[in-house]
């Protein structure tokens, strides 16, 4: 067992944050300290099944505070700074662009100051173990569309969306920390992710959902876009392997070797509720009756693909998860926890398609 470290992680409450925290405190003797804000999208009940752990902290608290973030760092003195609290949705950037600029782009600033102050009071060895790994999205590449190639570390920033853009400004800001003041930093890059616990605006959950009420399916454009889709665990697991192992300044694609059609997910997630929901509503034969064609997304990608070679060589990570038993576990969790998703129903998302109030 490696030493015991204290890892402070923004946006814990989160999909990918929760899932994160939910492994670490399950199997190790880390401590966690979870900063969130607690935006519509963070659910503490992700986090039931471990909040008593004496090993958990959770902190409510906006990264775009610095007070609060030099309260914290002085409190918690942590080893590992993983940064993965983000407004995150294509579609709700379109519609409210501010709100991803503050969080995404003002909030990594003000997170890389107080970590980049907290860093260099440090002394011995607890400076010179010291990380902050920022977890973007292969989003910020932009369009592979009617190409063959892959997204790889070195590929250059085109970022098509408000929420892109919001992530590669941080990427920037992330490295010109570690070029100017050597903070020793590393960035992430992931594409796709799906699994238990997302917030159902998220494509995978809102099929699920929509297809158990009997409401339309909609599918942007001819359907045909392409993303590799990588189960939430495996990136958890990526994430864990390059905080504690990779060499400082290092970035990394995360993917899930699995490129598929936006379409062929959905008739997908529609075939395993066919076998596992026989009782239909409103006499349907399958819930792909439901699916609907609509008008597509402004600026929508064609095409994304991971070449996550590198890390397989530095560190060994390679997905453990495909899609078809990735999927089949996914559609299992939310039949299963329907009180969970039902709370999100209760607020202030009701399965609404969002990014189409552009104009």
């Amino acid at each position: 067992m490696r030493n015991k470290k204290t890892i402070l992680i923004t946006g814990g409450a989160g999909f990918i944050g929760s899932a994160l925290i939910r492994y670490i405190i399950k199997n190790t003797k880390h401590t966690v300290v979870n900063v969130d804000k607690l935006t519509y999208s963070g659910n503490l009940q992700s986090l039931e099944s471990i909040e008593v752990s004496k090993y958990y902290i959770f902190e409510q608290v906006d990264i775009c505070n610095e007070n609060e973030l030099l309260r914290i760092f002085r409190k918690n003195q942590p080893d590992i700074v993983m940064h993965l609290a983000a407004e995150s949705h294509v579609d709700r950037s379109i519609d409210s662009p501010g709100d991803f600029v503050q969080t995404n782009i003002v909030g990594t600033f003000t997170l890389l100051e107080q970590s980049k102050n907290f860093w260099q009071s440090l002394k011995g060895s607890k400076k010179e173990n010291f990380r902050f790994l920022y977890v973007s999205t292969d989003e910020v590449y932009g369009d592979l569309a009617g190409t063959s190639n892959f997204f790889t570390e070195e590929s250059a920033c085109r970022p098509s969306s408000p929420y892109s853009a919001s992530k590669a400004s941080s990427d920037h800001l992330v490295r010109a920390w570690h070029r100017t003041y050597d903070l020793p930093v590393l960035i992430t890059h992931c594409s796709n992710n799906y699994g238990p616990y997302q917030f159902p605006e998220k494509l995978i959950p809102h099929v699920i959902l929509n297809a158990l009420v009997g409401k339309n399916l909609p599918v942007y454009g001819d359907g045909k876009q392409i993303r590799d889709w990588l189960y939430v665990d495996d990136h958890v697991y990526a994430l864990i392997n390059i905080a504690l192992n990779a060499k400082v300044g290092e970035t990394y694609n995360i993917g899930g070797n699995n490129e598929l059609q936006n379409i062929e997910v959905v008739k997908k997630v529609c075939s395993i509720l066919d076998e596992l929901v026989p009782n239909k509503l409103n006499g349907m034969s399958s819930f792909s009756d439901l699916i609907t064609y609509v008008k597509d997304r402004p600026g929508h990608d064609v095409r994304y693909a991971i070449n996550a070679s590198k890390i397989n060589k530095d560190l060994g990570w390679e997905p453990q998860e495909d899609f078809e038993s990735g999927i089949r576990k996914t559609v299992e969790w939310y039949l299963n926890n329907k009180a969970w998703y039902e709370n999100i129903q209760n607020g202030s998302y009701q399965l609404e398609r969002l990014g189409v109030n552009y104009k």
